[in-house]
């Protein structure tokens, strides 16, 4: 009786203790992998960062800066990737802006292009200009800040400089989990190799991937988990983040922030945007295994030691009823003490 009430009992225990503390975890096996997590895995935007772009500033070539703008925003506001609505809100007082964009046309991992008042405008990385046969100044690639390249009928046009604020409590968290927990942390981006480097230096994370694809980041969790075997914990609130969350041990999201595709499929939604709630989790999570080990060993030590004394003539029914009733209601307030618990 022990063993069959009280262990799936701590799970729920640590399960409602998480709750408490805004922490929703769906079942005790995704609390029981995260206690043996030696690996969590970062999406960098909207998570290590805000997420909240705007336009920091802006360089035109042979047009106004207002109409290079507008013509960008014109094709972005197609999209809704938080970067398109960065230039979107900051195109919005302009008089340039109610243009209509036509043949609209997403190509992944590097932008759009759409036909603006008879013109084909091309909006993106560089990866998107060059494969267009755009050329341009050689050095705005080692800008270390998000670029968002524009191209107008085949020639570059500008960009803009977009800014994402890293969250102040990241660096806070990062090093809770290698101090603390032990915890290798690794970053994944979309962003280019030097923005992505910058970001999780700064940070201190121990492995920094960028310029990656969605299918790039379920090829870099695919090799971590096969490389040592240990258990991965993947952390996103992006909807392109949703085949790390499905491929990693442990798929967690933030709630407040991400989108509902992450949220559902996501083993562990961190329901406030403090993303240092993730040590709170991993704290539950080993109290609540090690509750779970405290009350197996409990459990049956107790009824060897009696079986024992049963042996050698020792034992009496009192100790019989302890050893059933008794032990299992020892156990059971050894759970419920895991909600009381002050992370």
């Amino acid at each position: 009786c022990a063993l069959v009430i009280s262990i799936p009992l701590s799970f729920f225990c640590g399960i409602g203790g998480a709750g408490h503390v805004g922490i929703l975890i769906k079942g005790g096996n995704y609390m029981e992998a995260l206690a043996r997590a030696k690996t969590i895995v970062f999406d960098k935007t909207g998570t290590l960062t805000k997420g909240t772009f705007t336009v920091k500033s802006v360089e035109s070539r042979d047009i106004t800066e207002d109409e290079l703008v507008a013509m960008a925003a014109t094709v972005e506001k197609h999209s809704n990737h938080p970067i398109a609505g960065a230039i979107v809100a900051f195109a919005q007082n302009l008089p340039l802006y109610e243009y209509e964009a036509t043949e609209l046309k997403e190509i992944a991992g590097q932008g759009l292009q759409a036909v603006v008042e008879g013109k084909r405008i091309l909006v993106g990385n560089g990866k998107l200009l060059k494969n267009n046969n755009i050329s341009y100044d050689e050095a705005i690639d080692d800008i270390v800040e998000t670029k968002v390249l524009v191209g107008i009928d085949n020639r570059f046009a500008g960009y803009m400089i977009i800014a994402d604020e890293v969250r102040r409590e990241a660096s806070e968290l990062i090093a809770k989990l290698r101090h603390t927990y032990k915890i290798h942390t690794v970053m994944l981006s979309g962003d280019s190799e030097p923005i992505a480097h910058k970001v999780g230096s700064d940070i201190g994370i121990d492995e920094i991937y960028g310029g990656l694809m969605p299918e790039n980041k379920v090829e870099v969790i695919e090799r971590i988990k096969s490389d040592d075997g240990s258990v991965v914990a993947y952390f996103g609130d992006g909807i392109n983040d949703s085949p790390a969350l499905a491929l990693s041990d442990v798929g967690m999201a933030v709630g407040s922030l991400g989108s509902q595709a992450a949220i559902e499929i996501a083993d562990i939604v961190i329901q406030t945007d403090d993303i240092t709630a993730i040590a709170d989790a991993i704290k539950i999570a080993g109290i609540t295994q090690r509750v779970v080990i405290q009350n197996i060993v409990l459990a049956l030590g107790i009824k060897f030691i009696i079986m024992l004394l049963a042996v050698l003539g020792f034992a009496s029914m009192w100790l019989a009823v302890f050893a059933d009733v008794g032990v299992a209601l020892l156990a059971i307030l050894n759970s419920v003490r895991i909600i009381f618990k002050k992370i």
